[in-house]
């Protein structure tokens, strides 16, 4: 990796929309400086999610950048939603233009 870019961990969410609130206080929780949020469609394991009425049988998709021990404290503490929400998370190493 290039030493002229900043380094981080993307930590990205894909969930159940009804976790948002809880996520953001969670994120806020962690101190993270920032996050997206976007809707998401698709099918997994879960089921299909398509997003087809307000509120019901709906995703997010969550993304912020980190460091890595945030990450981790992160991808631990999304456990506790596991058993009851569809979730899935995962984290890669980026560079780029952020701080």
């Amino acid at each position: 990796m290039s030493s002229s870019f900043s380094q981080g961990m993307v930590v990205t969410i894909i969930c159940e929309a009804v976790l948002q609130e809880r996520l953001i206080k969670l994120l806020q929780a962690l101190n993270v400086s920032g996050y997206t949020i976007i809707p998401a469609q698709g099918a997994g394991s879960h089921g299909k999610r398509m997003g087809d009425m307000a509120g019901y049988n709906t995703n997010i998709e969550v993304k912020t950048i980190v460091t890595p021990e945030i990450s981790d404290q992160l991808l631990e503490k999304l456990k506790q939603f596991q058993g009851s929400h569809a979730l899935i998370a995962f984290r890669q190493k980026v560079e780029g233009l952020f701080d």
